[in-house]
This record gives structure tokens, C-alpha cells and sequence, in this order.
């Protein structure tokens, strides 16, 4: 069920909101233990129902009113634990509710727990949670993406409509298209980041996922807007652009085709591919074979600048203000138990990195460096789109892998080739199910990527609802 097809129902009085909620509770009952997608139901998921049922039946219902949704556990409510699915948080609570949590509590969403992740949203697998992995619905022996692998992973299994994700460099769009769902990067800005737990504080987003475009779209416009709270956030109620440029017939389409002769790509990802451009091309769009010199660098940006803010962010994580301390000698013990017990390989793997980056002889070489790449690959998207309205990638080089198939750190980061882009321009990026891969008896999702200018959401909409046979508006 869509949340269009339940907000229809909830609102006709064919189901209430406890039944629709039960579904879900009854789902996670039944698949949560293989799975381990919620970290935490929360305890109060059948009074906010009745809440919600209240509004329904005095006629004062929103798009979201009694839909159960999910929340990925790096996105605070106030007095809910909310751990990064990190040891060195295990048991904090939250003191204060993130913007974008609360634009859904306000339309009475039922939210009902929270979901695994990467530790700190360092990963693209969930295997980096302290707490296990999150297994793919299609494939339990799979993994289902990552960092957000829980929420795509709910929203797949059904034990829940929606949820929220945030997305660093791939984190929305790489688990929505390894579980064969919606996922959508916005703008940066466009969601507010107050609340969310800090990774890349410059490629940060709140991102929405679901199983259709319309309703990752309905998400979408009850969490964006400015925010007081985030400097960084912008108001996105100024005309957005034309989905089809002045003077165009059609709505174009680019496909920087030069970084699909790469290795690491499988075969049936290039053969998905080229069927989606077929399809693109019998729907009614262009498309245009772009050249973009220097979007191979964007891996190798991303994995100087990332790791440096990295650094920045999880110097809070210090046993004295909050979550778990160790006890020591003296504060500098302290400091060296706690991180060393709280923190996993990874999240210890990126500081080290990005403070390295940081450090006194090396901050020109690399950190500058790779800000100056940071323009350059930006400046090449902006002229880009002034001639096309979107761009088109795979969404990851391969469907999903086996759990603890891929050893070396290096390997993981190389999954991140299409999507660590979109976070470096600053421009939002949806991922589209495409269909499946074969393997072993089981099908495994893929997806396609679509790009658009900033602020240009609706673009992605449109394309989206077209490629998947929804209704268009």
C-alpha cells in the first residue's frame, strides 16, 4: 500500500489508523528478528494512531495524518533514544526534536521507531552498526544498503508507508535502490539539519523514502523549508524551473556515457542501464551524451572532504558531555577509553583519515586541493544544466552484496561512484527501482539515478512518475 492509496482509505473510512498501524506492528513482529530493521518501536505507536484517528474523523487531516512512518536512529525526538547505532550513544536520549521529525509529528504521522544505519552514517551497507546488519528483504543474505539501510529496508519489508534517511554521499539512494524503493537526495538546504546528527556537515541531507514517487514527493514537501534553527537551510517556495526548458520540445537528458567504460561496474547494471534509456527514449525524452572531464574525481573529493568534516563532527563524541564515558586516570584517559570503546573500526578509520587531511603540512595538499576539484566539478554541473534538464546514472556499479563479501574499506567506498556527486554539487539526486538481477533463484533490485540544478525537485518528480507509470501531475 502507497500512502496515497491509505490516505485515501483513512479518509473514506474504509481502515482506521490503529488497523493501518497493526499491519505494520504485525509486520515488524513477524520480520524484524531476521531482518533487524527497527532498532526501537516506540511505546507510544497506538496512542499517536488514536491521536491521528481524531483528527480523520473531525475532518482536519493532512497528506500524512495517521500514515506510520519510520526514522532513521541519527534524527533526534525529544525524550527517544536516538543513537547513531553507535555504542558510544547507546542509551542517550534526545533533549530536543529535529525540524524535519517534527514538520511530521505536526501532521500527526504515526511514527513508529527507529531504524539501523551505519554507525554515525559512515557506510553503505548497515554493517558498520554497532547493534548488527540490517539484511535485505529480497535476500537475507544480502546486504540492504546503506547508511539508511533500515528505512529503505522498512519500507520495503511493509513495517512501514514511509521514513526518513539522510544522505552524506549515497545514503538515501544507494539502500532505496538495493530495496527495490524510492529515495530521494534533496537540494542541500531544502530539508533542515537541525537535529540530525553531524557527519559531512557541507553534504548532509534529510532525504525521504517510500515505494512510489508521489508519495516520496509528499514527504518531501512537509519536511522542506527554511529553518531558523539551520543557517544553511533555503526557502524553496520561489517558482522552481520549467520542467521543460523554453524553447525545447522535449525535456532532455544527459548521460555523461565516458564514466560507464569504467571497471567495477557489473554487467547486468550496464544491461538494466541502457533498457531504462530505451525507455526514457519511448516515454517522450532526449538523450543527450554529456561530457563532464572531471566527474571521476568526485570519488576521490569526496573521500578527502568527508572524512575531514568527519573529524570535525565527532570531536563532541568525548565521554564528558553526553553518552558513554569510561572512567580513567586522569581527562586524557578518559578521553582515550571511551572513544576507543564507543567507536567502531570505521567511524575511527574516517578520523584518522580526515585528520590527517587536516593536519600541518598536509591541508594544502589534499583538503585544499580537493575544495578547489569541489568547484570545478560544481561549475561543470551548472553549465551542463543549462542545457539539459537532468542528468542519468546508475544508481550503485552492482545490485546488493553478500554480507561480509566485501572486505577492505576501499571496495565499500568504491559503491559511492555515482552518487557521492550530488552531495559534492550540492544539487538533489532521486534514485528510480529500474528492475531486477537475477542471482541464484532471487531477484535483486537496481536502480537508476536522476540529477537535476538545485532547487529543481519537481523535475525529478515528473521524470520519475513518467518512468514508473505513475500518474502524472
Amino acid at each position: 500500500m502507497t500512502i496515497k492509496e491509505a490516505r485515501e482509505l483513512l479518509d473514506t473510512k474504509k481502515i482506521n489508523v490503529k488497523e493501518l498501524t497493526e499491519i505494520c506492528l504485525k509486520n515488524i513482529e513477524n520480520k524484524n528478528k531476521e531482518l533487524n530493521v527497527f532498532l526501537e518501536v516506540y511505546d507510544d505507536v497506538l496512542e499517536q494512531a488514536k491521536e491521528a484517528q481524531k483528527l480523520i474523523d473531525s475532518g482536519k487531516s493532512k497528506e500524512l495524518t495517521g500514515i506510520p512512518l519510520a526514522i532513521k536512529d541519527n534524527i533526534l525526538i525529544k525524550g527517544k533514544k536516538a543513537s547513531a547505532a553507535s555504542k558510544i550513544l547507546q542509551n542517550y536520549k534526545a533533549t530536543y526534536t529535529a525540524t524535519a521529525a517534527q514538520k511530521l509529528i505536526d501532521q500527526n504521522a504515526v511514527l513508529i521507531g527507529r531504524t539501523n544505519m551505519d554507525e554515525f552514517a559512515m557506510g553503505g551497507s548497515t554493517e558498520n552498526s554497532a547493534f548488527g546488519v540490517t539484511r535485505n528483504p529480497y535476500d537475507i543474505s544480502r546486504v540492504a544498503g546503506g547508511s539508511s539501510g533500515g528505512s529503505a529496508a522498512a519500507v520495503a519489508a511493509g513495517m512501514a508507508l514511509g521514513a526518513l534517511g539522510s544522505d552524506t554521499g549515497g545514503s538515501v539512494r544507494e539502500p532505496a535502490s538495493f530495496c527495490g524503493v524510492v529515495g530521494i537526495k534533496p537540494t542541500y538546504g531544502a530539508v533542515s539539519r537541525y537535529g540530525l546528527m553531524a557527519m559531512g556537515s557541507s553534504l548532509d541531507v534529510i532525504g525521504p523514502i517510500s515505494k512510489s514517487v508521489s508519495d516520496t514527493e509528499i514527504i518531501f514537501n512537509a519536511i522542506k523549508g527554511k529553518d531558523k534553527f539551520d543557517s544553511t537551510s533555503i526557502d524553496l517556495t520561489s517558482p522552481t524551473p520549467p520542467y521543460i526548458k523554453e524553447g525545447q520540445e522535449k525535456t532532455r537528458i544527459g548521460v555523461p556515457y565516458s564514466i560507464l567504460e569504467g571497471k567495477g561496474i557489473s554487467e547486468e547494471v550496464k544491461k538494466n542501464f541502457d533498457e531504462s534509456i530505451d525507455k526514457l527514449k519511448k516515454l517522450g525524452f532526449e538523450i543527450i551524451d554529456i561530457k563532464l572531464p572531471n566527474i571521476d574525481k568526485s570519488l576521490a573529493v569526496y573521500y578527502i572532504v568527508m572524512p575531514a568534516e568527519v573529524s570535525s563532527n565527532m570531536a563532541r563524541y568525548d565521554g564528558i558531555k553526553y553518552g558513554l564515558s569510561v572512567d580513567g586516570e586522569n581527562l586524557m584517559d578518559v578521553y582515550k577509553k571511551t572513544r576507543r570503546q564507543g567507536f567502531g573500526k570505521e567511524v575511527k578509520r574516517r578520523i584518522i583519515l580526515g585528520t590527517y587531511v587536516l593536519s600541518s603540512g598536509y591541508y594544502d595538499a589534499y583538503y585544499g586541493k580537493a575544495m578547489m576539484a569541489r568547484k570545478i566539478i560544481r561549475n561543470e554541473f551548472n553549465k551542463a544544466f543549462e542545457e539539459i534538464d537532468a542528468i542519468l546514472t546508475p544508481t550503485a556499479p552492482s545490485p546488493a552484496w553478500k554480507i561480509g563479501e566485501k572486505t577492505s574499506p576501499l571496495e565499500n567506498y568504491l559503491a559511492d561512484i555515482f552518487t557521492v556527486t550530488a552531495n559534492i554539487v550540492g544539487c538533489p539526486a532521486i534514485s528510480l527501482p529500474s528492475g531486477f538481477s537475477e542471482n541464484n533463484g532471487k531477484k535483486l533490485p537496481l536502480g537508476i539515478q536522476l540529477m537535476s540544478s538545485h532547487m529543481s525537485e519537481n523535475i525529478l518528480f515528473e521524470i520519475g512518475k513518467k518512468f514508473l507509470g505513475e500518474q502524472f501531475s
